[in-house]
């Protein structure tokens, strides 16, 4: 009872305060950057979160680990012999072709490339032009702030654009379409929520930026939160073959920020991605992703319930400990070798293939990924981050106070507090959002009510539409 109520008090605080949230840059999202300990055990309390989680499916838990960890053998010398081409690629024109086969690698590989959303020259002067505004604003804050890397910019006439852009706008639908919620289920996967998030500009020989193996979309509150729990039923009661990674019916109510720090993520983004603004080669400063959605998912889940036995060189159940293997409060959700052994992630951690201007990669919120440890190429490894977030709750509640941030110049709700942009030469405005589409998005024009829509859709899209006082 104790850590219910420690859990509700959380959320609540995590709600009402998220808009007031402390400087920071990109470093605040992840313990290793932080200087955080992940190998240190966590307060008592989370000892008793493991035995709440499994209670009555303990010997269930147990005999699917194992079962997993045979699967995960055969699984991970896959994609070491198969390496670049266990990444789905798509042309933006087939989005709408696709066979069933092409869709189920999708599912199972939890991560697509997008081909040629935008033409290559409409990339390159999205590019040229942040890169006038960053010299327009000297005082861009940015990490590392003496080689930056990741801007802490929001509101560049060129992000804005991109965002409002249809074709971008398609895409962003086409991967939202690979989820499914039950017909009650308040969501409206047709129509997406823009969140609106930072930009890249890696230069060659940079190894500041050394972002290792992690999950997005919150870290202990996957186990802490109960309706985020609920996402992987399945696993916690033995069955991880039943997992859907696609199912958004619990995902809408899931509260991914319990600990209102500068990198909580409190929406729900169904997919990571980017829009690439340079060519990048592997090994050139940019994503490694672990295409094993299927198998991993279940292992840094159960993980903190077993412990590698050294002496047997065998795993034991353990639910009297509070270790929770790089899962840190209010950091994001972080893997190695030494905490994941299984994974074998120095081996399965895969370069995506070469990216040219105007493709978007996409990664599910559940895939491992990183970025390349030093970028070994000639020239920069730029992208806008551009999530798919699908219309439900948690996002129109998110998007209603996002709408307000554009005209102020402050970096939104999520994201690092401050005076972000609102001293900065050449901002964007709403009058920059040249779609009506891209305008609906985010938050300045009223979503659409199909005859055609589920109960959950219809009910979803007029809660929205109250929200936003249209």
């Amino acid at each position: 009872m104790r850590t219910t109520v420690c859990r509700m008090a959380k959320r609540m605080t995590s709600m009402m305060y998220r808009s007031t949230k402390p400087e920071g840059d990109v470093s605040s999202v992840f313990a290793s950057l932080s200087g955080d300990d992940m190998n240190k055990p966590l307060e008592f309390r989370f000892a008793e979160l493991k035995q709440e989680i499994i209670q009555g499916y303990e010997q269930q838990v147990k005999d699917s680990w194992f079962r997993l960890l045979d699967v995960l053998k055969q699984e991970t010398e896959t994609i070491r012999r198969s390496k670049q081409s266990s990444i789905p690629e798509i042309d933006f024109n087939d989005i709408h072709n696709l066979s069933s086969e092409l869709q189920n690698n999708i599912r199972t590989r939890g991560v697509v490339i997008v081909r040629g959303v935008l033409p290559e020259t409409d990339a390159l002067e999205l590019k040229t032009g942040v890169k006038k505004y960053i010299k327009q604003n000297p005082h861009t804050r940015a990490f590392p702030q003496e080689k930056p890397v990741v801007y802490e910019l929001y509101w560049s006439p060129e992000q804005v654009l991109a965002r409002s852009n249809s074709r971008v706008l398609q895409t962003l639908a086409f991967v939202n379409a690979f989820w499914h919620a039950s017909p009650d289920t308040q969501i409206c996967l047709t129509e997406n929520i823009m969140y609106v998030d930072r930009l890249r500009i890696r230069q060659p020989g940079d190894k500041e930026f050394a972002l290792g193996s992690h999950i997005d979309g919150g870290g202990i509150e996957r186990w802490e939160d109960p309706e985020y729990r609920s996402c992987y039923q399945s696993i916690f009661q033995g069955r991880w073959e039943d997992n859907d990674s696609f199912d958004a019916t619990h995902r809408v109510q899931a509260q991914m920020s319990l600990y209102n720090t500068a990198g909580g993520c409190s929406a729900f983004r169904s997919w990571q991605g980017w829009l690439s603004l340079s060519t990048v080669n592997p090994g050139e400063g940019g994503l490694l992703v672990n295409p094993l959605l299927k198998f991993t998912t279940p292992y840094w889940l159960l993980r903190p319930f077993f412990r590698k036995v050294k002496e047997k060189n065998s795993w034991e159940m353990d639910t009297a400990s509070s270790f929770w293997p790089g899962a840190v409060p209010g950091r994001g959700q972080e893997m190695n070798d030494s905490l994941h052994p299984d994974l074998e992630l120095s081996t399965t951690m895969v370069s995506i293939p070469t990216v040219r201007p105007g493709d978007m990669v996409f990664w599910h919120c559940d895939t491992i990924h990183a970025v390349d440890s030093v970028h070994r190429g000639q020239d920069d490894s730029s992208v806008f981050y551009i999530p798919a977030a699908p219309l439900c709750q948690i996002n129109a509640e998110y998007l209603a106070e996002q709408r307000h941030c554009i005209a102020r110049g402050v970096p939104p709700p999520d994201f690092p507090g401050g005076e972000g942009e609102s001293r900065h030469v050449g901002r964007a405005n709403d009058k920059h959002i040249n779609t009506i589409e891209g305008r609906r998005a985010m938050g300045f024009e009223p979503f659409v009510l199909k005859s055609s829509m589920t109960p959950g859709e219809k009910e979803m899209i007029t809660k929205a539409n109250r929200l936003l006082n249209f």
